[in-house]
């Protein structure tokens, strides 16, 4: 589970909104001086607004301006990042390549490739927009009020 820490902004009946400082990460890793992400956060400090169910917590328990830390599972970050960089990859290719066999003029063949690219834009969107209210891919709270429980798959202990 990958943990950070947020302030709450917004309080609703089934969840909050939390405000996170994209910058955790960057502090600790070493490739910090080459990475375009490290970049990107000293120019702008970039926050980010998660929504973060309270999954049968009271929501009068918390106040705006709480600093509270919230908990997302690694194979959803990992899952989501392979669905994000991939497909668009993946219909890019297929589209490139279909265009080059039925085709094989080079404009043609280019602007097939950028469809696709699109293509699998959209595709993610759509994905994302489906499966926005999912509760197994939504962040949690982790706090000693209730407890996380994380389960093992069948037959470990």
């Amino acid at each position: 589970m990958i943990l950070e820490t947020g302030r709450i902004v917004a309080i609703e009946a089934e969840g909050v909104w939390v405000e996170t400082i994209q910058k955790s990460a960057c502090g600790s890793c070493k490739a910090e001086k080459g990475c375009g992400q490290s970049l990107i956060n000293k120019w702008d400090g970039h926050t980010a607004y998660i929504w973060v169910l309270l999954e049968g917590r009271k929501p009068e328990t918390y106040h705006l301006g709480d600093e509270i830390q919230i908990g997302i599972p690694e194979d959803v970050i990992a899952k989501g990042a392979l669905l994000v960089y991939m497909l668009p990859l993946i219909t890019l290719l297929i589209a490139t390549a279909v265009a080059h066999h039925q085709f094989a003029h080079e404009g043609i063949t280019t602007l097939s490739g950028f469809v696709g690219l699109l293509l699998g834009g959209v595709i993610v969107r759509w994905h994302s927009w489906r499966s926005r209210l999912d509760r197994n891919l939504q962040p949690v709270l982790v706090d000693d009020r209730k407890p996380l429980h994380f389960y093992q798959a069948a037959g470990q202990h």
